[in-house]
């Protein structure tokens, strides 16, 4: 009993580090203060360390010997190939979801594409980074594939690492976020898979932008990150 309690422990830890991660509160490349963490969430330095292992294992977190556990950034390189691959799963869940498609998941896409444009007018980047996993995991559910779900959660969670500057296209992105919403409104799976193509594209050119002009690891991207 007292292993199945450490175990749920364990997790919920997990749990709260994740939720973390996801709300920026560790920017890319930051130390994690593991005693600091726990002594936040009640718990002892074991679920806590069990928990960050889980993190590593995902690529989200990296334990440096003699150093510490640190937030893991990613290399442009590694950014770009993260987009291409999403970019071509994303159009395939476009064609799914499409089919799939209803009033209730249209509705859900366009209250969340509502309190986008809200955000977006205040240049709230991690108020937009939550909202735009939001209405990507909307289409992802609608696909009705939970392997191809699965797997474009999984991108998208490695993609918590990334560090760029993302304002100059913000409203760009949201734009093809209404562009994808007017597709699947249409049932066009053409035009939706060539708007999820050109918003992984845009990501993709302002990261090679970002690297130009050394601008890589300025600010936190919340974009995705999986906007």
């Amino acid at each position: 009993m007292m292993k199945v309690s450490k175990e749920r422990l364990s997790n919920q830890v997990y749990t709260i580090l994740k939720e973390m991660i996801a709300d920026y509160r560790f920017n890319p490349g930051a130390r994690i203060n593991v005693e600091q963490i726990a002594k936040e969430v009640g718990a002892s330095r074991t679920p806590v360390w069990e928990a960050v292992h889980r993190l590593v294992q995902e690529g989200l977190l990296e334990n440096i010997p003699n150093r510490g556990v640190f937030m893991l950034t990613l290399t442009p390189q590694q950014a770009i190939e993260l987009y291409t691959v999403r970019e071509m799963l994303e159009g395939l869940a476009a064609r799914l979801a499409i089919e799939n498609v209803d009033g209730e998941t249209l509705q859900k896409m366009s209250d969340c594409l509502q309190k986008q444009y809200e955000v977006v007018q205040k240049e709230d980047l991690v108020s937009y980074s939550r909202l735009d996993y939001d209405f990507h995991a909307i289409v992802y559910e609608a696909s009705g594939n939970r392997t191809l779900q699965e797997m474009l959660e999984t991108i998208k969670n490695k993609m918590r690492p990334i560090a760029m500057h993302i304002k100059p296209i913000l409203s760009s992105l949201y734009g093809d976020h209404l562009e994808i919403l007017e597709a699947f409104k249409s049932k066009n799976p053409d035009r939706a898979e060539a708007a999820f193509r050109n918003h992984n594209h845009q990501m993709i050119a302002q990261i090679k932008n970002s690297m130009l002009n050394d601008e890589w690891k300025k600010e936190v991207s919340v974009h995705d990150t999986n906007p």
